[in-house]
């Protein structure tokens, strides 16, 4: 069975690259299931209902959350509706929606899939990732082998620790967040696919997404400035993974794709 896995969708250009790139793609690889992370798919900051909505026949199974989760305050009451959209697991249980879910993939299969958030360099208040992962997974395996991880966070060592920490443990560990696709996709020795980071799907002509000038006046100044999303020359990042029935890892292969 082969899995998409698609990194950060910034803004319009990049809700557009999803909806014109991943069908051709599901077909090319024989995919049967697909997740992007969706962070930053309403205007570079957070989710809303209608740019899930956007997106629903673009063949994402899955849209998994971060530390802008909740930049759009309306989504509070919009992601219990979604049940397409997952935030991350090791938030406060307060916090509405949901950390996990099993999905059923095109060829029938159960696929299971958590997002967790990073807690090193960032202040989204998260629990401890890797004890939230240990607790949840015995439920997870009783509903299904194939188990992926979308580890949205800042640190290389961290993603790759929780990865080490899961092998043998989970199908798929990889990362989101830093916006820079990794190459350093690999299989752990326990049958654990890993990358750092998938990437996003937004502007190449832009500094993460945003457009090049406010971006440079902050840096260079260190005054306050508006981060406009950059919508010129979208590149799709991401990865296919390659899963036996029983839940471990084949392969894994980096995929990169540009909307004309």
């Amino acid at each position: 069975m082969r899995i998409l896995l698609i990194g950060d969708i910034v803004g319009k250009g990049g809700r557009q690259a999803i909806n014109a790139l991943v069908p051709g793609l599901l077909s090319e690889y024989s995919c049967d299931f697909c997740i992007a992370n969706g962070e930053n798919m309403a205007g570079g900051n957070g989710f809303t209902k209608s740019c899930v909505l956007e997106m629903e026949d673009s063949g994402v199974d899955v849209f998994t959350g971060g530390d802008h989760m909740w930049d759009q305050k309306g989504f509070l009451t919009e992601i219990d509706s979604l049940t397409n959209v997952l935030r991350p697991a090791n938030l406060p249980d307060c916090q509405p929606g949901r950390g996990w879910g099993v999905f059923t993939a095109r060829n029938g299969s159960p696929v299971a899939v958590m997002s967790l958030l990073g807690r090193t360099f960032m202040a989204a208040g998260a629990d401890c990732p890797f004890a939230t992962a240990e607790r949840l997974l015995p439920e997870i395996h009783q509903q299904a082998s194939i188990v992926l991880i979308d580890f949205h966070a800042e640190a290389t060592s961290e993603k790759i620790a929780l990865g080490r920490y899961f092998d043998g443990k989970v199908s798929a560990v990889v990362g989101t967040h830093t916006h820079v696709a990794t190459a350093d996709q690999q299989i752990f020795p326990g049958g654990t696919a890993f990358q750092c980071d998938l990437g996003m799907v937004g502007a190449q002509e832009s500094i993460l997404g945003r457009d090049i000038a406010p971006v440079l006046h902050r840096f260079r100044t260190g005054m306050p400035a508006r981060f406009t999303v950059n919508d010129r020359g979208i590149r799709l990042c991401g990865a296919v993974v390659t899963v036996s029935e029983s839940g471990r890892a084949e392969g894994i292969e980096r995929v990169t794709r540009d909307l004309r």
